[in-house]
């Protein structure tokens, strides 16, 4: 009775391991495929002289709020 026991203990390891791996490949193909989806956003255009730093409108939001 205990060899049945051993067996479906092994079994079921090996199809842990095995999903384990499964899932393992299916997460790192699956951030390519989804960018690869994705439309392009309306992006700012980039600044000439360098920075990065815009005063959007979140932005300005934000700094309405931490006014006391």
């Amino acid at each position: 009775m205990s060899s049945k026991t051993s067996h479906l203990s092994r079994r079921s390891m090996f199809a842990g391991a095995a999903t384990v791996g499964a899932v393992a490949a299916a997460s790192s193909v699956l951030p390519g495929v989804i960018q690869k989806q994705l439309p392009a956003t309306n992006a700012l255009p980039k600044p000439e002289r360098g920075g990065g730093y815009t005063l959007s409108e979140h932005v300005q939001q934000y700094y309405k709020t931490t006014r006391i």
